[in-house]
């Protein structure tokens, strides 16, 4: 009888623990989720109606009125939020698509600008990750080390040298500023090392025997067992540098030549609904990249771990 309670107790606490955790993911979900659904609803109301819900409404009962002089400050202050919008207007899609050239030609900045990094980490990355891996060579270790240690500083850290660098090499001003040093990525490099790591090195060195020179062996043995970290790591590459600001603010200097991500912030009140259609366009590559590659996104975060 002992052992039965003891058996029911646990079922009961496993049960209760996969109960409260996919409560708790839920409410992640909804926290994740509902900013973006906002944004989506607000991109199709008028401004008038954005400001109405957004800006905090004072409400006050007739015995504040009566005692008005003594309530200053104590207002009820809240804000509504409606999810149907009380007119649906596609005018700020209209605007920002048709009547603001501009949009379009900082949406090609963004563009511009991370399609490179992007390539060039997955690139880099592979390569470095693939001599961290399977070559044996001295001070090997340490230098991954190192690689570390710059992983986990933060990017801040880096912007005085690179500008000084780029100021040096006449590049200030110009996309390369940016691109150049956003092409090399420890974490890129550490990713794909946990992946590379994994592949026997049997087969390495069947594959030496056989003539096979490191970059044969690169392409047809190492990079076709590593492609869900690949697609991991072009994804995470595109995401973080979609949303880059700092770095056009210090390195370019005309507003012609910024991304998306800054314009974003210039946007005034009263062009509210321009802000939130925006916006929803600017996540929309980020969205349509994550889902596409979800499962070896996953897959990827997932293998990375498991294989260090």
């Amino acid at each position: 009888m002992k052992s039965g309670g003891i058996m029911l107790r646990g079922k009961f606490g496993s049960k209760l623990y996969k109960g409260v955790l996919t409560a708790f993911l839920a409410l992640l979900v909804v926290v994740f989720v509902f900013p973006i659904v906002m944004t989506t609803i607000h991109s199709f109301k008028t401004p008038s109606e954005i400001k109405s819900e957004l800006k905090p409404i004072i409400k006050s009962s007739d015995e504040e009125e009566q005692n008005n002089q003594q309530s200053i400050g104590e207002e009820n202050k809240y804000v509504q939020l409606k999810l149907i919008p009380s007119k649906a207007t596609l005018n700020a899609y209209y605007d920002i698509l048709l009547a603001q050239p501009q949009f379009l030609m900082l949406f090609w900045n963004s563009m511009r600008l991370t399609a490179p990094i992007v390539a060039g980490q997955v690139i880099l990355s592979v390569l470095a990750a693939y001599a961290f891996s399977q070559l044996r060579f001295r001070l090997r270790e340490p230098l991954f080390f190192a690689y570390i240690v710059v992983m986990l500083m933060p990017f801040q850290v880096t912007l005085v040298p690179n500008y000084i660098m780029a100021n040096s090499l006449g590049l200030l001003n110009s996309e390369w500023s940016i691109i150049l040093p956003g092409m090399f990525n420890a974490f890129g490099v550490f990713l794909m090392r946990q992946f590379m790591q994994v592949v026997p090195y049997s087969y390495i060195e069947a594959a030496r025997m056989d003539g096979a020179g490191h970059l044969r062996i690169l392409l047809t043995i190492v990079l076709p067992m590593c492609r869900s970290g690949i697609a991991a790591l072009a994804v995470l590459a595109f995401i973080d540098n979609w949303n880059m600001v700092e770095q056009p603010l210090i390195f370019l200097k005309d507003a012609i030549k910024q991304p998306l991500s800054v314009y974003l912030a210039y946007i005034s009140e009263d062009d509210i609904g321009l802000a939130f259609a925006a916006s929803v366009i600017y996540m929309l590559p980020a969205i349509l990249l994550m889902l596409h590659a979800e499962k070896e996104l996953v897959e990827g975060v997932q293998l990375s771990g498991v294989k260090g």
